[in-house]
């Protein structure tokens, strides 16, 4: 997600009930068994794993779970059979929408992911249909809505250790990096600023304004859906989502 949108769903994540809550604990979870099965359970000889650590923090996920999570993927044969799928198609008024899945069961998924988009205006396309729209990027936030930091300081510190691009509006700072480098450049800010989020991103290269109630509507329940469902991990679209402030 792109801007105002991929900071959007972030403050959705940060402020979710118990419920919610617990869902993206569970993809993280996920996400972390993949991770130390492909790479061992050592986040020091594992990139992928520490990543996922990285954002289980993020989001807020007590340690307690993540050592938990990683003991059992480590000791078990759990999520040998998890892959990595990516649908692609679009919204109402052809808002276009990525999802990305890890799945033991790639028939249920697909006709979960292809429910959420026709139920609420959409159609579910082909491999490529909508992914040409977006550029695949680093992205760091960090939040300042006190206005307490130097924004000359913060972009410099950004720049220097490897960022491409640095924006800051309405108490935000969204730190653009390649996205083989946001690891590496969100460890060097994190020893002096609280980074609220740092992953690799799909982001939209243009977004689409609905101003149709019903349109907007259904747009907000297909995302809800899709983002509720627990073999999807990622959703990424071209929407200029409105805060719901």
């Amino acid at each position: 997600m792109s801007g105002h949108s991929k900071w959007s769903t972030i403050k959705r994540k940060k402020g979710a009930n118990d419920a919610q809550r617990a869902k993206i604990f569970t993809k993280i979870a996920r996400e972390i068994v993949v991770a130390v099965k492909s790479g061992g359970p050592d986040p020091d000889n594992n990139a992928s794993l520490k990543n996922v650590i990285a954002k289980a923090h993020s989001n807020n996920m007590p340690n307690d779970n993540i050592n938990r999570t990683i003991k059992k993927a480590a000791a078990s044969g759990e999520g040998d059979n998890y892959e990595s799928i990516r649908y692609e198609g679009y919204g109402p008024a052809g808002v276009a929408v990525i999802v990305e899945t890890l799945t033991d069961n790639r028939n249920r998924t697909a006709a979960d992911v292809r429910a959420a988009f026709s139920k609420y205006g959409g159609n579910m396309g082909t491999t490529g249909c909508v992914s040409f729209m977006f550029d695949n990027k680093g992205i760091i936030i960090i939040e300042d809505e006190d206005e307490e930091l130097d924004e000359d300081e913060v972009t410099m510190d950004a720049l220097e250790a490897g960022a491409e691009d640095v924006s800051y509006e309405n108490g935000i700072y969204e730190i653009e990096t390649n996205p083989d480098e946001v690891d590496a450049v969100r460890e060097a800010l994190a020893e002096k600023y609280t980074i609220s989020s740092a992953e690799a991103t799909e982001v939209a290269q243009t977004l689409t304004t609905l101003t149709d109630e019903k349109q907007i509507t259904n747009m907000r329940r297909m995302l809800d859906t899709l983002e509720d469902n627990d073999d999807v991990q990622n959703v990424y679209h071209s929407w200029d989502e409105p805060d719901e402030d």
